[in-house]
């Protein structure tokens, strides 16, 4: 048998981010926008003005505060704040933080496959999960989703961005040709891993959250980027079962 020159037989570091990768996430803040957006009510201002309003309020609250729960239910007060003449009394601003307690409630619902897809590769490649957001609420739902056995590290980042893959690389001494950022998000996932020299796998999802909507970039010589229809594809590709 020849040598094995195919890089999936070699071992891989992969990259693995964590909502709407692993696990269901903003479609539960896409149930709560809605009922805010029922609740606002609003007299002048369609729905899907309403929405695009609120994307503005958390680009501009990320900024100030970083991603996370409560960053979400900053937006929805600011937003309200905004599109309403009425006073935001204690009644109603508990009202508009009560459509984000169940997101906070929600179960881990893993997608389909990735426990034992996760299992697979990581008896076979160096896995490490890297997400963004608020560190203790990103932490709290990898301890209750059972996947932290096959991680051999875990990194919450402030942002996912070129800087921040290339800072990761070096300090996890990653050979960028055997390495792989594997997520639904062309933003924060796919093109700035790309850009950082890494190779990337797309696995869209159906409700990825609209901030990190982007045209996914062509990777540059040398480098590869898949598109997989499913996380269990995973398996296939790198050579496991």
């Amino acid at each position: 048998m020849p040598a094995a020159t195919d890089a999936r037989l070699q071992q891989q570091t992969l990259l693995f981010d964590a909502d709407d990768t692993l696990w269901e996430n903003n479609i539960y803040f896409e149930r709560a926008i809605a009922a805010f957006i029922s609740y606002l009510d609003h007299r002048v201002h369609t729905d899907e003005e309403v929405r695009e309003h609120l994307n503005l309020c958390e680009h501009a609250t990320i900024a100030a505060h970083g991603y996370g729960l409560q960053s979400f239910r900053r937006s929805l007060v600011a937003c309200f704040e905004q599109l309403t003449d009425s006073e935001i009394t204690p009644e109603k601003h508990a009202r508009i933080v009560s459509f984000t307690e169940a997101i906070s409630l929600q179960e881990i619902e893993l997608l389909p496959n990735v426990a034992e897809t996760l299992k697979a590769l990581s008896q076979r490649h160096r896995c490490i999960m890297v997400t963004k957001g608020n560190l203790e609420e990103q932490t709290d739902k990898l301890e209750r989703s059972g996947l932290r056995g096959f991680f051999s590290a875990v990194e919450v980042l402030a942002e996912k961005n070129e800087p921040a893959y290339r800072e990761l690389v070096a300090r996890y001494v990653c050979d960028a040709p055997n390495t792989w950022m594997i997520g639904n998000s062309p933003r924060s996932d796919i093109n700035p891993s790309l850009a950082a020299g890494l190779n990337a796998i797309f696995i869209p999802h159906d409700f990825t959250w609209v901030l990190e909507h982007e045209v996914v970039d062509a990777p540059p010589p040398r480098q590869k980027l898949l598109e997989l229809g499913r996380f269990a594809d995973l398996a296939n590709h790198f050579q496991c079962g």
